[in-house]
């Protein structure tokens, strides 16, 4: 028996793991259920923060870099799920034990990293104040002497607060904008702040624009405003420009801190009162009338200088110029209403109608108007007259996008109807041209990004005026409360604007307006009640529009407006029920979007003159069948489509499909029903994103994007099984996401045909291995693609895959291949190791940009086949010239980057504006190629910026090329670890 104590002794020893393994081997599927409940938590936190994180972004925040990280350590783990759930399904009972060793050890490691995404502190920081805006703005003619002394008081101690006095259209705001850009310039303020307070002074408003100005988000109570924005102007010298003041107001109730010398703040008001700049204390300064050189000056820009080519037109000229009264914003606009016009006669007609205007009335502003008016009788064409005036019911100082504002011109029928939507745009377009060409409107920049246009506060109160008393009705963007009482709405109005106010009510009244054509509610965000029989007496609506209101339910009134052409409801996300709309046979448009509707409004079927319709409301995920073919005059739909995509592609109208499909298959139906001739614009959307619909995924904002041109986008999808997905064969971009089982895009059967795919993304696909299969495709619609973005593809190997050749070890691949490509992005990919072959990069004569960056087992860039094994002498090769136009080159965190190409091949680094090199710290050599002037010297290179990391790598690294290096090494800044993990 002494045999047993040795083996019970060991049996003793191996107690705890024998039972600790027999544990992990038995409860696997109750550890993977506790893991999947601890990464839907992990997951909800991250929303949570997400929803912090953009609420901070809006207030100019700047997101700490441990919850970047955080949310990165995030999107790892959800990963690794993937794969833990993917083990767990096919796992083997020999193998049950190891996983559920690795799940216990993941449950820890979840817990932690739930625990570190707390943040007491919060998730953003305090970014860099901004210091103003520059504005667009015309050459100034004339009035340097008053802009020079207004710049000279601002520079100096001795006055804090200056007003700027002078009749409207006489180029006020225009010195004041010339001076802020001047400011910016000269960089002496920590802050120039130009705010428009405009007719209807509201304190709120103004302290509002003056937060945001500010880049700080004031508290929830209004009663703190004040003296929050009293200590952030008092710690900085600043110059705030308040343009357009109609009366007096006390600084301290705004909440800003009375200029005085010691702090070097200035605070400049224009104003066409005198007595409201000395009431307020300033400085005043008069703005006079040009004079008759400067007047003739800048209307002979506008004009031209040809007109003084004729004596008769000379003179006229010079009469017309007379009657402007030295105001700029009279010159132009009449100038403009001249251009192109050589007749004599017509001068002297414009000179006589000028002159009985003139005349006949009394008072500047009156004067001014009547000149302005002169420009708006000169457009001649009454469509285009009102297109101008529907201008006017919106606030003052208001932006208008193009196509929107082209969109609600349609929507009031002031565009004649055409034979399609894009021809009526094309339409819309050319009354904008003509608006701004003759100075009635102005371009303006909306938030830096897209051009928009605007109307000169004193044109809108010309236009207001032409309209005054009984058929427009316009208090729009005044912070109005209540809706006006009802002997305010008179019979003979046509246009009502309330849009951005703060109406949360419209109580029991019945306005008899039965010629009231257009009534704005738009942007009143406490709006939820309209009570009783409000549009009872409103026979004749013919546009209504309720969006971004809080509005829960529409009175039964609305059903009898038999007239109505346009109802618009978007954003109203407390709306879940609509009266009946069976009456409403005339009705063009109805836009649903983001309401809480759940089911088609009752006698949707009857609009059957609809032109626009959008559905996509979050709970309206599936329509009746046969309720999209009975729209035949459809020319824009947005909506889920799923199993009626077919009815949709057999809309022989249809211009524009913004949609979304659940199911592959549905998809594929709409595809395959697509006439030769199908939509000239659409985005669908086929899946669903991972965190909930398409509704929370930012690609599904495209929905709400006019500027989208022929987009398909697959999320969460299972494509791979099938022969090959159909697609639209003018698709112009393809983004793939999420999606299992897809070895490459060859599965696609746009990859089979020459089409005009010019964007492809790829993101999260773990089981893709290549991007083109040319054993299963030929490569002839690739020649096309201008983008190519791959991201987070774990099992990427390779872009191209040729197919092997029985005679030889290796294809080249074909020359034709991405002969277009100009923007390449890889990001994230952990497996490739070698990017481009050089066959591959004989065709790549147009890129500009490379981004390649966190591909950890990354060697080469450029590989050339069976270099390792080549034993040639290449003292006398070729060297081979790769991207000749790039611009851009980003390579950052490739920890086993070695070459970036063979010491054959250069990269001309004479277009190169963007470098960044960061964290490739086993690269030896750069292979950039600097050309030679004649004089021998290298020539200069265009670099804008350029980063290197770390500094030390770089003074040791080879080129190549040896002017390279002495040249570039000027203009590239070294990175701290800190930033350099931002620009990553």
């Amino acid at each position: 028996m002494e045999f047993l104590v040795p083996l019970f002794e060991v049996i003793k020893c191996l107690g705890g793991p024998t039972s600790r393994y027999l544990n992990q081997h038995r409860k696997l599927e109750e550890n993977v259920n506790d893991l999947r409940r601890k990464v839907n938590d992990l997951n909800i936190r991250k929303q949570d923060l997400e929803l912090k994180k953009e609420a901070e972004i809006r207030c100019r925040k700047v997101v700490k870099k441990e919850v970047e990280n955080w949310f990165e350590t995030v999107r790892s783990t959800n990963v690794e799920m993937e794969k833990i759930e993917m083990k767990f399904r096919v796992v083997s009972y020999f193998s049950r034990a190891r996983l559920g060793r690795f799940v216990c050890r993941k449950i820890e490691e979840v817990e932690r990293i739930y625990q570190q995404g707390s943040f007491p502190e919060g998730v953003a920081v305090d970014g860099l104040p901004a210091t103003g805006v520059t504005l667009t703005t015309t050459d100034l003619e004339g009035q340097m002497d008053v802009k020079e002394q207004i710049c000279e008081y601002l520079r100096g101690d001795e006055v804090g607060m200056i007003g700027v006095c002078g009749m409207g259209g006489i180029g006020k705001t225009t010195i004041m904008k010339h001076i802020n850009n001047q400011l910016l310039k000269e960089n002496q303020f920590d802050a120039v702040i130009w705010l428009t307070v405009s007719r209807e002074f509201n304190v709120l408003k103004l302290q509002d624009d003056l937060a945001c100005a500010l880049d700080h988000c004031l508290p929830k109570n209004k009663l703190e405003w004040p003296t929050v924005l009293m200590e952030i102007l008092e710690k900085k010298r600043y110059v705030l420009i308040l343009d357009d003041v109609w009366e007096k107001f006390a600084l301290l109730d705004v909440g800003i801190p009375e200029p005085a010398s010691h702090n070097g703040s200035k605070l400049v008001i224009t104003s066409r009162s005198i007595e409201v700049c000395n009431s307020m204390g300033c400085k005043v300064f008069r703005v006079q009338p040009l004079s008759r050189v400067e007047s003739l000056n800048l209307f002979l820009r506008q004009v031209g200088d040809d007109v003084l080519q004729d004596p008769t037109l000379k003179e006229l000229v010079n009469l017309i110029v007379g009657e402007c009264g030295g105001l700029p914003l009279a010159i132009v606009t009449i100038a403009s209403s001249m251009k192109g016009v050589n007749d004599a006669f017509e001068w002297k007609n414009a000179l006589n109608e000028l002159r009985e205007r003139v005349t006949s009335v009394k008072g500047s502003d009156t004067i001014i108007f009547e000149q302005l008016k002169f420009s708006y009788d000169r457009l001649k064409d009454s469509k285009i007259q009102n297109c101008f005036l529907y201008c006017s019911l919106y606030p003052e100082d208001y932006h208008f996008d193009k196509e929107t504002l082209i969109e609600n011109w349609i929507d009031e029928e002031l565009i004649d109807e055409l034979e399609n939507r894009q021809a009526m745009h094309d339409r819309g377009h050319t009354v904008l041209n003509k608006l701004v060409n003759n100075c009635l409107l102005e371009k303006v920049m909306i938030d830096n990004v897209k051009e928009g246009v605007k109307m000169h506060d004193v044109v809108r109160d010309m236009v207001l005026s032409i309209k005054r008393g009984d058929h427009f009705m316009v208090k729009a963007g005044i912070e109005l409360e209540d809706i006006p009482s009802e002997p305010k709405w008179k019979e003979s109005l046509e246009k009502v604007s309330l849009m951005n106010n703060s109406i949360s009510e419209i109580p029991l009244i019945s306005p008899k307006c039965p010629n009231l054509s257009t009534l704005l509610l738009q942007n009143n965000l406490n709006l939820e009640k309209i009570l009783g029989s409000f549009f009872e007496h409103m026979h004749g609506l013919k546009v209504l529009d309720l969006s971004h209101t809080g509005i829960c339910y529409l009175p039964n009134s609305i059903s009898n407006l038999t007239k109505l052409t346009a109802l618009i409801l978007r954003w109203c996300c407390q709306l879940r029920h609509l009266p009946s709309l069976a009456k409403l046979t005339t009705l063009r448009k109805l836009d649903l979007c983001r309401t809480d509707i759940n089911a088609i409004p009752h006698g949707i079927e009857m609009l059957e003159n609809l032109t626009y319709l959008n559905l996509y409301a979050r709970g309206l995920k599936d329509l009746p069948m046969g309720i999209i073919s009975r729209f035949s005059k459809l020319q824009v739909l947005k909506a889920w489509l799923n199993s009626k995509g077919e009815e949709a592609a057999k809309l022989s109208k249809l211009e524009i499909v913004l949609g979304a499909f659940h199911v592959l298959q549905d998809f594929e139906g709409y595809a395959k029903s697509l006439p030769s001739q199908g939509p000239t614009k659409y985005w669908l959307g086929v899946g669903s994103p991972k965190s909930g619909y398409f509704g929370n995924h930012p690609w599904f904002n495209n929905l709400e994007d006019a500027e989208v041109d022929k987009e398909v986008c697959f999320i969460n999808c299972k494509i791979g099984n099938e022969d090959f997905v159909l697609l639209p064969k003018d698709i112009k971009t393809l983004t793939v996401e999420h999606c299992r089982n897809l070895k490459s895009l060859s599965n696609f059967s746009v990859f089979h045909e020459a089409n005009e795919l010019k964007t492809c993304a790829i993101s999260w696909c773990e089981e893709i291995e290549c991007v083109v299969d040319l054993s299963l495709s030929s490569c002839n619609s690739l020649q096309n693609i201008e983008i190519l973005r791959l991201r987070s593809l774990l099992n990427l190997h390779e872009l191209v895959r040729v197919e092997a050749v029985a005679s030889t070890s290796h294809t080249p691949t074909p020359l034709g291949i991405f002969t277009s490509l100009q923007e390449f992005y890889l990001i994230g990919c952990s497996s490739i190791k070698k990017l481009f072959p050089i066959h591959l990069l004989l065709g790549f004569q147009h890129l500009e940009y490379i981004e390649v960056k966190h591909c950890k087992k990354l060697e080469k860039i450029i590989a050339e086949e069976d270099e390792e094994n080549q034993n040639v002498d290449r003292r006398g090769s070729i060297t081979t010239i790769v991207f000749p136009k790039l611009k851009t080159l980003h390579l950052i965190k490739l920890p086993e980057l070695k070459s970036i190409c063979s010491s054959r091949v250069r990269i001309p680094a004479e277009s190169l504006k963007y470098l960044s090199i960061i964290n490739c710290s086993k690269l030896r050599k750069i292979p950039f190629s600097i050309p030679l002037l004649k004089t021998g010297q290298p020539s200069p290179l265009s670099l804008e910026y350029g980063y290197v990391h770390p500094k030390t790598w770089w003074k040791l690294v080879e080129f190549d090329d040896p002017n390279a290096k002495d040249i570039l090494s000027p203009l590239v800044l070294d990175y701290s670890s800190n930033e350099d993990e931002e620009l990553a």
